[in-house]
């Protein structure tokens, strides 16, 4: 059997997680500890991915990141860089598509830390940099691999904006989900078995390790 899907799959998950991470993270501080107009818009942004049909989602994707679109046009025309029918449009998916996953729970991390412990970080001469990096994100870190946890998961999962971003071509872009699919269409149910057996034992595991090392008290 071709066990591609798991390896495409695994990467690109990881990939997208670290940028769901990387980027969230400076979301969910700003949405947290600073108010703003259009906060209200900005959070609605991030959210829309949970309740948008992932085709429609997947429909933007392709439309902003193809060749005449213009994030698209751009990078291929500056940074030489295809994303459409490549594995990274497939990470594009699933780092959008994950990323409310991450936002959400970190925001509630952020907000739990008292505004009184940082202003007292502050008033020893911390500054704001530093404010974050002693004191906010290691009182919130359960919240922060909570969601990341749940964005991996996420991005491990996703199926129908990759379909319409990167396509199903087997050894490039078919993900486990699309070679599940893939499998179910042309009636070989043993190897949709083995897939789906696979990826939940994957997904479980992640959640339930991930869910032991939360609740570890220091």
């Amino acid at each position: 059997m071709d066990l591609f899907p798991l390896y495409i799959t695994v990467k690109v998950s990881l990939i997208a997680t670290a940028c769901t991470i990387t980027v969230g993270l400076v979301l969910a501080w700003v949405m947290a500890k600073r108010a703003f107009w259009g906060k209200g818009l900005l959070d609605a942004l991030i959210m829309q991915p949970l309740v948008i049909p992932p085709t429609v989602l997947g429909y933007y994707l392709l439309v902003a990141f193809g060749s005449s679109g213009p994030v698209g046009n751009f990078l291929e025309e500056t940074l030489g860089i295809e994303v459409v029918f490549t594995w990274k449009g497939a990470v594009v998916a699933a780092f959008i598509s994950s990323l409310p996953l991450f936002v959400k729970p970190a925001r509630a991390a952020f907000e739990g830390v008292g505004a009184d412990i940082e202003n007292a970080a502050r008033l020893l001469g911390k500054t704001e940099f530093e404010v974050i990096r002693t004191v906010t994100l290691p009182l919130a870190w359960r919240g922060l691999l909570a969601g990341a946890v749940m964005a991996f998961a996420r991005a491990t999962g996703e199926f129908g904006a990759t379909l319409m971003i990167a396509g199903n071509i087997p050894g490039l872009t078919q993900t486990l989900p699309i070679a599940i699919y893939d499998a179910v269409q042309s009636g070989d149910y043993a190897t949709a078995n083995t897939l789906v057996g696979i990826i939940t034992l994957f997904s479980f595991s992640v959640l339930y390790v991930a869910g032991r090392f939360s609740r570890v008290r220091f």
